[in-house]
């Protein structure tokens, strides 16, 4: 079960409380930027993420359908994140065994670009009841995933990973919650 280890990367990096619930991975995601492939916790910076990510869902059946997230929950800086969640990317409609690219991509694509701080872009793939049964939201900014997942009827998250980015200039790592 994601989300219920101390040593849980999710845990570690404070996706499991900030954005998502406990839950148990069901199915593959792999995200990749160019040759790098998206670990949790490892760091991209916004010069190797101005271009949309390659994305792969598993699953067994093309007749399944998925919806994928991003969000940045430490929007504007992660000290004072009062945009908390914003809204990168939302892609409906992604049939099983396939790629975001065969979805509905109804948030286009923004490329983060991260001021101040190290901010965490998650990744959060939910299985859909049917297609066409998840909608745009009005806005990016103060965006839930909870919230989103509940209005549809999500449920709990299939699969999850993130990375960590920060300015160009950036250094250092993220820090470590006691």
């Amino acid at each position: 079960m994601a989300g219920s280890g101390r040593d849980d990367p999710l845990v570690v990096g404070r996706i499991v409380g900030d954005v998502l619930d406990p839950f148990v991975r069901i199915t593959n995601l792999s995200v990749s930027y160019g040759a790098r492939i998206v670990s949790n916790g490892c760091e991209l910076k916004p010069s190797m993420v101005t271009q949309q990510p390659r994305v792969v869902v598993g699953g067994n059946d093309m007749r399944t359908f998925y919806t994928l997230v991003m969000v940045d929950p430490d929007a504007p800086s992660p000290s004072n994140p009062n945009l908390r969640e914003y809204l990168h990317w939302l892609v409906t409609d992604i049939p099983g065994t396939t790629g975001a690219t065969f979805g509905q991509e109804v948030m286009c694509y923004e490329s983060p670009r991260p001021t101040m701080g190290i901010h965490r872009l998650v990744f959060v793939l939910f299985q859909q009841l049917g297609r066409q049964t998840v909608y745009a939201p009005g806005w990016r900014q103060n965006f839930s995933t909870r919230n989103f997942a509940e209005l549809y009827n999500l449920g709990s998250p299939v699969a999850t990973v993130y990375f960590n980015c920060q300015r160009e200039a950036g250094s250092g790592g993220r820090r470590v919650y006691p």
